[in-house]
């Protein structure tokens, strides 16, 4: 299987560690659901980078499936977390573990877990992820080029973000480090659901 994804390694690195550059994710480990979705999501274009749509062209359902069970198996150490100094910590944090209430913007957490390792089946962790990619992703959301299953909850919270918010946490998810048993929470009903109190399956 390895051969197999050699087109998908020489971006993503090795095992799917992550591109050198600072926009290629890292694939290791993410939840299989997840990365199954997000296969599909670009090869029938609901998710639009033309390198990866190209690539994806006319590969059946069960390939990808294959394709994503590879990749969530794959345990390799993160990268070190990013320098940064302090002037966005306090906001990103708050961001991250509080949202704000008043504008109906929930946590981060309370979606991809207190961990922030992301939530079974199919939501990813936030750590261990370039700085740059983490901008680049919230933007294809707010700019309509990302969609997720119905209800669309990261479109949603993606729009209600400021310029300044982006970057205060994308800076403060990129200073983290990656804890060794960081791996995604199993599957709970969550408090909070595109920033309304309501409950039930994602």
């Amino acid at each position: 299987m390895a051969a197999r994804v050699a087109a998908c390694t020489a971006c993503h690195g090795a095992q799917g560690r992550a591109g050198p550059d600072g926009y290629y994710p890292r694939l290791a480990g993410k939840p299989e659901s997840y990365l199954y979705q997000q296969l599909l999501h670009f090869r029938d274009g609901q998710r639009q980078y033309p390198p990866m749509m190209h690539l994806l062209t006319g590969l059946p359902d069960d390939y990808l499936r294959e394709i994503a069970a590879y990749f969530s198996h794959q345990q390799v150490p993160y990268p070190p977390p990013a320098a940064g100094g302090d002037a966005q910590h306090a906001q990103g944090r708050a961001l991250v573990f509080d949202g704000d209430p008043a504008r109906g913007l929930p946590a981060c957490a309370s979606c991809h877990g207190q961990t922030l390792g992301g939530m079974l089946p199919a939501i990813p962790g936030l750590l261990g992820l370039p700085r740059d990619y983490l901008v680049a992703q919230i933007g294809s959301w707010q700019n309509g080029l990302r969609h997720a299953a119905a209800p669309d909850c990261m479109a949603a919270v993606a729009h209600k973000l400021t310029p300044q918010e982006v970057g205060a946490l994308s800076y403060w998810l990129a200073a983290q480090p990656v804890p060794p048993d960081y791996r995604p929470e199993a599957d709970q009903p969550l408090p909070v659901r595109c920033g309304s109190q309501q409950e039930g399956a994602r």
